[in-house]
């Protein structure tokens, strides 16, 4: 018998479209990633902020050795984002300023270490903090392309560009085994209960991941990225605002306009509700899973419920030959956005790509 909870493919916007085929990832230097800041360093304050560039290394083994090259507490070392270790990636950490340390500054900005190097530092008056990220900055080289690759991305590149990418959540949050989401729902039925905090939190929240991306093949699957339906509960791009469809035909002009967007469920037993027709859609991928609602509660804090976008703009998408058989991919995406939500509908491959 099959795992109700098992990962399932999404469905792709652009199936229509055929891709470039390719690899991803042959090499790290195949994949470079660099944060887009919420904000800049004001040039004052208490702690300095460090872009660093790392290569082969995770960002708590650069985060571990930045405060011990610094003298700092490794709890003290702030940053906004995680950052795969099979890439070239640029993140920023903060590290408050110890007192009466005129050479802090020049101290920071000449340290390194195996696999990483610091790029430049300026002072801000906060630590950061997860989240503290307006998107990604990502350039993939996609190796073993076909003949008329470019001319295919191009096609796919201008439909996204217009419409769009699913916002999917990629392969990393349901485990190596892909069964992350399945525990997460043997703790609600209270058929396991981790002692590890960490796992707990993981399990439910590839629960939610996977009830999301079911939620949102539907969607695909039925022709409705682009369109609001009765009771949809739908997501202003300018202010992140949260509201109820009820008038479907006027909605889904500013949908189309890219002013607004349906949200799909990250489910729970504080969710923002949907009504109507929408609410009927959640309810039926709920039961199809096995997943009682009524369970959410036996999560507590960590299931309380959140809605993400359906779709995420894909910015300054533009593909560029790199060989006879190689293109490169670039374009940014709002944080929390994956990948290979855009490298998929370009290659049409099981894109391995798991960075946010």
């Amino acid at each position: 018998m099959s795992d109700p909870l098992a990962p399932r493919e999404v469905s792709l916007l652009t199936r229509d479209l055929p891709g470039t085929s390719g690899s991803v990832r042959v090499s790290e230097e195949d994949f470079y990633v660099e944060e887009l800041p919420l904000y800049e360093p004001s040039g004052s304050g208490s702690h300095l902020y460090l872009a660093v560039e790392k290569a082969g290394r995770t960002t708590p083994e650069v985060m571990h050795e930045l405060a011990a090259a610094l003298e700092v507490h490794e709890r003290d070392v702030g940053y906004a984002g995680l950052k795969d270790k099979r890439a070239i990636a640029v993140q920023r950490f903060s590290i408050p300023v110890p007192p009466h340390s005129p050479d802090f500054a020049a101290r920071a900005a000449a340290s390194a270490g195996p696999g990483w190097r610091v790029r430049s530092v300026a002072l801000h008056g906060n630590k950061l903090r997860p989240g503290h990220l307006r998107g990604n900055r990502f350039r993939v080289v996609v190796r073993g392309v076909r003949p008329d690759a470019l001319e295919r991305a191009e096609r796919i590149a201008s439909e996204l560009r217009a419409r769009g990418a699913p916002n999917l959540y990629g392969a990393q949050r349901f485990g190596m085994r892909g069964d992350n989401a399945a525990l997460g729902a043997a703790i609600l039925r209270r058929e396991a209960a981790p002692r590890d905090r960490f796992l707990r939190r993981l399990a439910l929240s590839a629960l939610q991941a996977e009830l999301f991306n079911r939620c949102l093949a539907a969607r695909l699957s039925d022709g409705l990225f682009h369109r609001a339906i009765l009771g949809d509960v739908l997501r202003k791009r300018a202010t992140g605002g949260l509201f109820v469809c009820e008038d479907a035909a006027v909605e889904s002009q500013r949908v189309r306009a890219g002013e607004i967007d349906p949200a799909g469920p990250l489910p729970g037993h504080a969710l923002f509700a949907a009504r109507a027709e929408a609410a009927a859609r959640e309810a039926a991928v709920l039961a199809e899973a096995g997943i009682d609602p009524r369970s959410f509660v036996v999560g507590g804090g960590e299931m309380e419920g959140a809605r993400r976008p359906y779709r995420v703009p894909v910015e300054d998408l533009r593909v560029d030959v790199v060989t006879a058989d190689a293109l490169a991919i670039s374009f940014a995406l709002p944080k929390g956005s994956y990948a290979a939500c855009v490298l998929r509908e370009i290659t049409k491959e099981g894109t391995p790509v798991e960075e946010e």
